[in-house]
């Protein structure tokens, strides 16, 4: 039987069988899923679990893409009209140069494009499935039918699954559907004819878990998923631009058109004084083609290849381009606290129980069985209420929330096995954290009856509980004996520790409210160490103007006390809010009143997900750039509706980073303030490369245009020009582009992101320097003219080499102020001494290569106007030295 009329065979009826029969037709045990070897074999027979994609695009594409520019036709017009007046030499001289412009467009985009689909592929998606007999996490694409997945509220579904086994599941189908309102799953088996939209027993590819959780049996893969089915009108969509590629081309075209008209003043006031129409005509061509740094867009998207790449290296993944223009504009960070400011490695470090304090070095140093009713009562619902799995006795790792697979953990060393559960109390219903409540439960066969195991947010606990366990028995559950379980946890937080409560109730329907009259066994703490490098990477941001507000669902001296230990707040005084004392703010004042509180606070504890929305709404609008991190299903809106959404790569949900901008693989906040680093050096680097394309391309309009209206003879000729363009221009800025930059950008406070590339002070900048290089040229060639008494083409290859050593020279006046002038970002560039050498050897092929020479126009030269050129062309770095240090223009990089 053939592949496709399998999975045919599977798509239409596995919905209309029981789970026994779905299992059958897909061969597996769900207890033990399917064997490696058999895995393997059906990975050969059914293929990846891959959407087909659009085609990679073909080296003959991106050929074609470099004859899409402007700047391509005029240099072809200009070739056409040298063959039309017999100047085949030039002719071939500009196809030439065109050759050479399309071969450096062409090699560099190929390149950012291979590597930025490398990049991309490093964000692969995992999966939590069972495999013989344990539960692993698997790349999506290694997922095959009859795989056994578990899924869970804040995953997105891999595979078709037919589920068979659902608690209060429910998936957000609309990106099948168009129904935004979340789908409740069942198992059971469904009528035949059922249409998708109805198939309540089966999880889509690609959609959400919104709560809950699941199990299911892989159903269909890849293309033949119902995803997969309509998945060719998202191929055939075209990407839109980023805002940083659009703002480029804008600038392209609007230098093109004033390129064009200030050619076409110069070609009219060299006809009128008497030069040959042909020639002037040339010439205004030649100079519109110079004046506009065709080199831009690669030089572009090399430095984002580049710079993306280097984020990658330091942990931070790119998903969306647009993200790394806004990372150096950012002036608040809200970031979450587990996992991002601490190491998410939890340890248990004792309980709370009626009347004492139990540390679990003493317990573990006892080694001894736990006797004592409350405390193995306490360990036993640790083991029941919890959904992680450590796998085989002693594993150091566990699948799971960190906490949990630390309860499982902490419970096996003392004797309490992790499968309790399976033996001694067997589930019989369970449901998933309720953010509303702040607890999750377990429901328990237990000799009859029903035991349901609780845990969650110790004040949560507290309030629903109205008995508690101690060592003579169960009593209530006084007023007084409530405040004084509050205190102690309050005391608990404040030292650092994470606390969950721990309760349960005994007998009664399944169906009983969950959440009331629970008997309060105690709390379990937890520590969570503060990541070595947070105090240093906060301070970081404080000097580089950005705020740093943690938010978190933690209690609020828990939170206050890591905030303390990170170096958040001024002076050590830590500003906490909880969510309660944020609701009263928002009745008691203004909006003017709330803002100016809540740009004071530090800490956001007990946070609500609709409560992170809102606070990132108000920080916007009092202005900020916001980065907000985050791991949760629930966080995804307030993750889109951030500036910067930032998810978590090791506990966020699929959902989570399918919201965000940026992926942290490590989860740690030094590596946001990285990310903004690089960031910030990422758009200095195009912001200096574009400055020094646009000040070399404005000296070479100054250096004809004034000659000619002095009536002097031409100092360059056109194909010198486009010569220079791609010799002295192109490769100085690609090196200006690979720049790796320095930590002093995180010094300066973040710019305005509404912020062009070139600004008024940028435009300063090139002016002042287009005009030092036009009087190192210009002056170069009057002397040769005038005091050296050199004919006209000796002159002009004076102009052309002074002209082309002060380009490359005027490199070195792209550092930042602020920088020493002989150590800085430039001169600690090796592509700048690599650039420099090369175009150094091109140059000198230009004067000894005869038939280059002639092409150019070029003569040799003697030691004395080899020496003008050298030292005017040093002119425009003295000048720039200068104006770096007093003038009062923006560093390029601000």
């Amino acid at each position: 039987m053939s592949r496709t009329h399998v999975e045919s065979e599977i798509r239409s009826q596995v919905h209309a069988d029981g789970s026994a029969a779905a299992l059958a037709l897909l061969g597996v045990d769900p207890e033990i899923g399917l064997s490696s070897d058999e895995a393997a074999l059906r990975r050969q027979t059914y293929g990846d679990n891959r959407l087909d994609r659009v085609k990679r695009r073909s080296a003959l594409a991106l050929l074609l893409d470099q004859f899409r520019s402007v700047i391509v036709w005029l240099l072809s017009a200009a070739a056409l009209l040298s063959v039309a007046v017999g100047d085949h030499p030039e002719a071939v001289a500009i196809i030439l140069v065109l050759a050479i412009n399309t071969a450096i467009g062409f090699f560099t985009s190929w390149k950012a494009l291979r590597s930025m689909e490398a990049l991309f592929s490093l964000t692969a998606a995992t999966a939590r499935v069972r495999r013989d007999g344990h539960s692993v996490m698997l790349p999506v694409h290694e997922i095959t039918p009859g795989d056994i997945v578990v899924v869970e509220a804040g995953d997105v579904v891999p595979a078709d699954l037919r589920l068979i086994q659902v608690d209060t599941l429910q998936c957000n189908e609309s990106a099948l559907t168009g129904e935004s309102a979340p789908v409740s799953k069942t198992v059971a088996p469904l009528a035949l004819d059922a249409l998708v939209a109805d198939r309540t027993n089966m999880a889509f590819k690609g959609t959400a878990v919104t709560r809950g959780d699941g199990i299911g049996v892989v159903a269909t893969i890849g293309s033949e998923t119902e995803l997969g089915r309509i998945s060719t009108l998202v191929q055939t969509a075209e990407a839109a631009a980023h805002p940083l590629e659009k703002r480029l081309d804008r600038l392209g075209r609007t230098l093109v058109l004033i390129t064009i008209a200030l050619s076409t003043l110069i070609g009219t006031i060299g006809f009128v004084r008497g030069l040959a129409l042909v020639d002037m005509i040339e010439t205004a061509i030649a100079l519109a083609v110079a004046a506009v740094p065709e080199g831009l867009p690669v030089v572009a998207t090399l430095a984002l290849a580049r710079g993306m790449l280097r984020m990658a290296r330091r942990n931070t993944l790119i998903e969306r381009l647009s993200a790394v223009e806004t990372l150096g504009a950012t002036t608040l960070i809200l970031t979450d606290k587990t996992g991002t400011l601490t190491e998410n490695r939890m340890t248990v470090a004792g309980f709370l129980l009626d009347g004492r304090d139990v540390a679990a070095a003493d317990l573990l140093n006892a080694q001894a069985a736990v006797t004592e009713p409350d405390l193995r009562l306490a360990l036993e619902i640790g083991v029941l209420c919890n959904t992680a799995e450590i796998g085989q006795a002693g594993a150091q790792h566990g699948v799971g929330d960190p906490m949990e697979v630390a309860l499982l953990h902490f419970a096996e060393l003392l004797g309490v096995r992790p499968d309790l559960d399976a033996e001694d109390r067997p589930e019989i219903a369970k449901h998933p954290y309720d953010p509303e409540f702040k607890m999750m439960a377990t429901l328990h066969s237990a000799g009859g009856d029903v035991f349901t195991a609780v845990k969650g947010a110790p004040e949560a606990v507290i309030d629903a509980s109205d008995r508690v366990l101690t060592t003579a028995g169960i009593r209530d559950l006084s007023e007084v004996a409530r405040q004084d379980w509050l205190q102690r946890v309050e005391d608990a937080a404040g030292d650092g520790y994470r606390l969950i409560g721990l309760a349960y109730k005994q007998g009664g329907p399944e169906d009983a409210a969950l959440y009331q009259s629970l008997v309060l066994v105690g709390f379990v703490t937890l520590l969570d160490p503060l990541r070595q490098d947070v105090p240093a990477a906060i301070a970081e941001c404080r000097g580089a103007g950005v705020r740093v507000v943690m938010m978190t669902g933690d209690h609020i001296a828990t939170a206050r006390e890591i905030a303390f230990q990170a170096g958040l707040g001024e002076d050590g005084r830590i500003v906490a809010l909880s969510e309660t004392s944020l609701e009263g703010l928002k009745t008691r004042g203004n909006d003017a009143e709330m803002r100016d509180q809540l740009e004071q606070v530090d800490v956001f504890a007990r946070v609500a997900p609709e409560t992170k929305l809102k606070l990132v709404a108000h920080y916007q609008d009092a202005g900020h750039i916001v980065a907000m991190t985050g791991d949760g299903v629930n966080d995804a809106p307030a993750l889109k509706k951030s500036d910067i959404g930032i998810a978590m790569g090791q506990r966020g949900t699929q959902v989570a980073r399918d919201a965000a901008d940026v992926i942290l693989k490590d989860d740690a906040f030094s590596s946001i303030v990285a990310a903004m680093w690089q960031g910030r050096v990422i758009f200095g680097n195009i912001r200096r490369f574009v400055i020094y394309l646009m000040s070399c391309n404005f000296s070479e309009i100054l250096i004809v245009g004034l000659a000619i209206a002095a009536g002097l003879p031409a100092p360059l000729l056109p194909l010198q020009i486009l010569f220079l363009n791609i010799v002295t221009d192109v490769f100085p800025a690609f090196a200006l582009g690979l720049g790796e930059g320095d930590r002093s950008v995180m010094k300066r406070p973040p710019r305005n992101p509404k912020e062009p590339i070139v600004g008024m002070p940028q435009w300063v900048d090139i002016v002042v320097f287009g005009l030092a290089i036009t009087i190192a040229t210009l002056g170069a060639f009057w002397i040769a003219l005038d005091r050296l008494d050199m004919d006209a083409r000796d002159a002009v290859s004076v102009a052309f080499l002074t002209l082309a050593l002060a380009q490359l020279w005027h490199v070195f006046n792209m550092r930042d102020r602020g920088e020493r002038g002989l150590v800085n970002s430039i001169t600690r560039n090796p592509w700048v001494y690599a650039a420099l050498a090369f175009c150094m050897g091109l140059l000198v092929a230009a004067f000894q290569i005869p038939a280059v020479s002639e092409a150019l126009q070029l003569t040799p030269l003697g030691w004395r106007p080899m020496a003008l050129a050298v030292g005017a062309s040093l002119f425009p770095v003295v000048v720039g030295g200068v104006w770096l240090r007093a003038g009062r223009s923006t560093t390029p990089t601000d």
